[in-house]
């Protein structure tokens, strides 16, 4: 994280998906500006193809900064 930090990071992590905690393990160590997006009900591989995920995923900014 210290060399991502303080750009901004944009964590996206379906509800179901075995790999969150990696997510919630990063966003936990980073830096403002930060955002974890959850999927309600996406699995990882759910992220990858299903529109009902890819969606809503591909819709979310990133986090907005002057530090960049």
């Amino acid at each position: 994280m210290d060399l991502i930090s303080p750009r901004p990071l944009l964590m996206i992590a379906g509800t179901k998906a075995d790999t969150k905690y990696f997510s919630e393990q990063a966003y936990a160590q980073a830096k403002e500006p930060k955002e974890l997006y959850l999927i309600d009900g996406a699995t990882h591989i759910d992220l990858y193809d299903k529109p009902e995920y890819v969606t809503p995923a591909s819709s979310v900014s990133t986090p907005s900064s002057t530090n960049t």
